[in-house]
C-alpha cells in the first residue's frame, strides 16, 4: 500500500516512517499542501496534517477531493469538535488527532482502502473461496476441506474469512485484531496465535496460515515438493 503523507513536522514524519513500513506500506511525503494533487496517481491513502506552512489542509482535503476519490485520513493536534466536523465535510474519510497510537493509525488507514476497494466496479468478492482444498464459504460462514466440513468457532471463522478475502496479502495484527475483535487488550496477540494454531490444527494445513514474522498473516499455497 502506497501512502501520500503530507506533513511539516519533521520529526513526527521521522517517526511515522518506519512504523508504516514495518507494516508493509510504501511512504511519500510533502512537507507542504500546494503540490500535493501531482502526487496523487502515485498513491492509495492519503495522511494529511492540517497545521500546514504554505495552504491550510482543510483547502487540501477540499482540493484533493475535487479531483480524486482516494481515500484521506486527516491527522492533526486540531482535536475540537468543530475542527474534525469541519475536516470530515471537507471530504476526510476519517480523523485521527494527535498524538495516536500507530497501531490504531494503521487499522484506519487498511480501513479505509479496503472500503475503497470494495466499492470499486467489479471488485465483490465470490460467496466462495478456495485455497488448496479448503473451501470457504462466506455467505454461509461455512468450511469444507476436501469434501469435508469442518466447524470452527465464530472468531475462527471470522480470521480465516479475513486471510481469504486478502487474495494472499499478508493482514497485520492489529487489522485481524481490530476486524475480528473490535479492540485490543494486553493479551490480544498471544489470543490470535492460539486462534491461528486451532485453525491450523482444524484445517489439517499447518502450511496454509503463513506467519509473516513481526508483521502478521497471510494466506498461501504451501510450497510443492519434488
Amino acid at each position: 500500500m502506497r501512502i501520500l503523507l503530507v506533513e511539516d513536522d519533521d520529526r513526527v514524519a521521522a517517526a511515522l516512517a518506519p512504523a508504516l513500513r514495518r507494516h508493509g506500506m510504501s511512504l511519500k511525503r510533502l512537507a507542504g499542501g500546494r503540490d500535493v494533487v501531482a502526487h496523487l496517481a502515485d498513491a492509495d491513502v492519503v495522511l494529511l496534517d492540517l497545521g500546514l506552512p504554505d495552504i491550510d489542509g482543510v483547502d487540501v482535503c477540499r482540493t484533493i477531493r475535487e479531483t480524486s476519490d482516494l481515500p484521506i485520513i486527516i491527522v492533526s493536534a486540531r482535536g475540537e469538535v468543530d475542527d474534525r466536523i469541519l475536516g470530515l465535510h471537507s471530504g476526510a474519510d476519517d480523523y485521527l488527532v494527535k498524538p495516536y497510537d500507530v497501531g490504531e493509525l494503521v487499522a484506519r488507514v487498511e480501513a479505509v482502502y479496503r472500503r475503497r476497494r470494495a466499492a470499486l466496479p467489479g471488485a465483490g468478492l465470490p460467496e466462495v473461496i478456495e485455497v488448496d482444498g479448503v473451501s470457504v464459504d462466506l455467505a454461509r460462514h461455512t468450511v469444507v476441506v476436501d469434501g469435508e466440513s469442518v466447524t470452527l468457532s465464530r472468531k475462527e471463522f471470522q480470521v480465516l474469512a479475513l486471510l481469504a478475502t486478502a487474495g494472499g496479502a499478508v493482514c497485520t495484527r492489529n487489522r485481524i485484531v481490530a476486524e475480528v475483535w473490535g479492540r485490543s487488550w494486553p493479551g490480544a496477540n498471544r489470543t490470535l496465535d492460539v486462534h491461528v494454531a486451532t485453525l491450523r490444527t482444524k484445517l489439517g494445513r499447518p502450511e496454509l496460515v503463513q506467519t509473516v514474522r513481526g508483521v502478521g498473516y497471510r494466506l498461501g499455497q504451501p510450497a510443492q515438493g519434488t
